[in-house]
C-alpha cells in the first residue's frame, strides 16, 4: 500500500525560509516521479516542482523559480522542498505526489498522493 505523508509546514514571517519534506513508502521511489503541488482555498491546485525519477531533472512553477528548491534521498525514501524568500501569496496547502510517467506539470498525472502540509506566510 502506498503512503506518502508530508510534514515540515508551519507559519513564518514573509522572506523566511521553511523546508517541507515528503517521505514515501510502498512503491520504488527511485523508479517515480516526484511532484509538489499547493492549494489555498478558493483556488486551484496548483503545480510548485517536480522531480523525475532518476533525480536528473527539475521542474518549477513560474511563481517559485528561482525560490524553491526539490530534492530527493533515496537513501530516506524522502522528497523535499526547500521554500526560500517566502511571501504570503506563498500561504497553501502543500502536497506531494508521485507518478510513473506523464507530463509532471499536471496534477491528473499523479497517481498517489499525500494529505499535505500546510504552509501560512506573514507579513
Amino acid at each position: 500500500q502506498v503512503h506518502l505523508v508530508e510534514s515540515g509546514g508551519g507559519l513564518v514571517q514573509a522572506g523566511g525560509s521553511l523546508r517541507v519534506s515528503c517521505v514515501v513508502s510502498g512503491l520504488p521511489f527511485n523508479r517515480c516521479s516526484k511532484g509538489w503541488f499547493r492549494q489555498a482555498p478558493g483556488k486551484e491546485r496548483e503545480f510548485v516542482a517536480a522531480i523525475s525519477w532518476g533525480g536528473a531533472l527539475t521542474y518549477y512553477g513560474d511563481s517559485v523559480k528561482g525560490r524553491f528548491t526539490i530534492s530527493g534521498d533515496g537513501a530516506k525514501n524522502t522528497v523535499y522542498l526547500q521554500m526560500n524568500s517566502l511571501k504570503p501569496e506563498d500561504t497553501a496547502r502543500y502536497y506531494c505526489a508521485t507518478t510513473f510517467g506523464g507530463d509532471l506539470r499536471r496534477a491528473t498525472t499523479y497517481t498517489d498522493w499525500g494529505q499535505g502540509t500546510q504552509v501560512s506566510v506573514f507579513s
